[in-house]
């Protein structure tokens, strides 16, 4: 059988930064991963994990490239950070690229109703969030210029071994004398109460009224910061709530198994559910 990335067509790409926003005269950039081509192509909003904390909008790179390669807008931001600003100024910086994409998607080949949104990790976390919550008012705070009427509302959502619940892990952390992901903790959240505020499980389990767009969430069953329990308990209480969401668990692989080995058999078939989830939902050419 021919794999999806391996099929025609394989499109050209063309790679750049752009300025997303503007925060106290500096400029908070995104790389975009552009086929070439009239589409009509998926969109995809990408955030980096990092514990909240750390790393930036390369930290998927070959993912995005792959991506676009198939035929997928990739659009990788970078976003506020502690020291800087804590939650949820991440939030309302991924609200806000959400919408620009939104607001440009016709010009990259795409459509509004096509973009959806991919994170790992910490960058996980807060996709599902996104996904959530796109009308909060916190995290829909800063205005887009030019597109006052867009919202931040999702195709579809991806979540890459995402920490599903940010006050198990934080307690896990603890336990297992972890202090510097302790701190990382701290320094994002300032508090257990927050942490369990923005818990995407916690949120269902609260009945908050939510959007619910189709999901899909895929970690390995040996990852030691998001357990099996943890995804399968997730994706029953989003299915509760009316929601779709798909699981993909990969036999003994750990966190962040796609990044540190892009090739392996399990990355591969994760990057080939990946491209075709975002196509059931997101559409597009094939």
């Amino acid at each position: 059988m021919v794999m999806i990335l391996d099929a025609p067509p394989a499109y050209e790409i063309q790679v750049a930064d752009v300025e997303y926003q503007r925060q106290g005269g500096r400029a908070l950039l995104a790389t975009l991963y552009r086929p070439i081509g009239t589409g009509p192509f998926a969109a995809v909003l990408e955030v980096h994990g990092g514990a909240w904390t750390s790393k930036d909008r390369f930290n998927n790179a070959d993912t995005a490239t792959t991506l676009a390669k198939a035929g997928i807008v990739v659009l990788s931001i970078d976003f506020r950070m502690p020291p800087e600003a804590p939650y949820p100024a991440s939030l309302q910086d991924i609200n806000l690229g959400v919408r620009w994409l939104k607001a440009h998607a016709r010009d990259y080949a795409s459509a509004p109703e096509r973009v959806g949104a991919y994170g790992t990790s910490s960058g996980g976390h807060q996709v599902l969030l996104a996904a959530l919550r796109p009308n909060d008012a916190r995290y829909k705070a800063l205005p887009l210029a030019g597109a006052p009427g867009v919202d931040a509302k999702l195709a579809f959502a991806v979540s890459g071994w995402g920490v599903l619940d940010p006050l198990d892990r934080y307690r896990q952390a603890q336990k297992l004398g972890k202090a510097e992901l302790v701190k990382n903790h701290d320094a994002f959240w300032g508090s257990e109460a927050a942490m369990a505020e923005g818990s995407p499980p916690l949120i269902l389990e609260r009945g908050e009224a939510v959007d619910l767009p189709p999901a899909l969430v895929f970690q390995g069953t040996k990852d030691e910061w998001t357990s099996v329990a943890q995804a399968e308990r997730l994706a029953s209480l989003y299915r509760e709530a009316g929601g779709v969401m798909e699981l993909g668990l990969y036999e003994g692989e750990r966190h962040t198994f796609l990044n540190e080995h892009p090739t392996s058999p399990n990355s591969l078939k994760a990057v080939e559910q990946l491209a075709a989830f975002i196509r059931k939902h997101g559409g597009g050419a094939r």
